[in-house]
């Protein structure tokens, strides 16, 4: 799995993430069917950049931001040119089976960012939205695991 959980996301480093994809495909022979993009907080920005030009057998999004600006200014409605991270405008590029995974009470990124890009993704499989973890605290929760296991398991192994 090609985990993406930087603590800031610039042109240079989603550059380096995409040469880190290209080399498992070119130099070890990975298969797109073999990666599984995981994408943590800010880390999911350029995990669906990647997921929505490159092909890959699915994406987790834990705690993900619609944008960069709309974290800052929750009453944003529209992306604006100058908003560098505009994930919630290509999620819906993104052809592979995505699990969202939330906080309910996340003190960070809204709940609110984790629910549309859920609504936007045209593969979106059941997400997991867990009642009262915070941005930090989603991995003490027992269902965190239990839905990536059966998520990587069986929905995948099935579909």
């Amino acid at each position: 799995m090609c985990s993406v959980n930087i603590s800031w996301v610039s042109l240079s480093s989603l550059k380096r993430d995409e040469r880190f994809l290209l080399l498992l495909a070119c130099r070890y022979g990975v298969t797109p069917e073999n990666i599984i993009l995981y994408g943590q907080s800010i880390g999911t920005v350029p995990t669906v950049d990647l997921a929505a030009r490159y092909e890959c057998a699915a994406v987790i999004l834990h705690s993900p931001l619609m944008s960069g600006l709309r974290v800052a200014f929750p009453d944003t409605r529209k992306t604006y040119c100058f908003d560098a991270f505009p994930s919630i405008d290509k999620v819906s590029k993104v052809a592979s089976p995505v699990l969202v995974i939330h906080g309910t009470e996340d003190e960070v990124i809204d709940f609110s960012h984790g629910l549309a890009i859920y609504e936007r993704c045209p593969r979106a499989v059941e997400p997991l939205w867990v009642e009262g973890a915070g941005h930090n605290d989603i991995e003490l929760y027992a269902q965190y695991l239990e839905r990536l296991k059966q998520f990587i398991s069986f929905e995948l192994a099935t579909s």
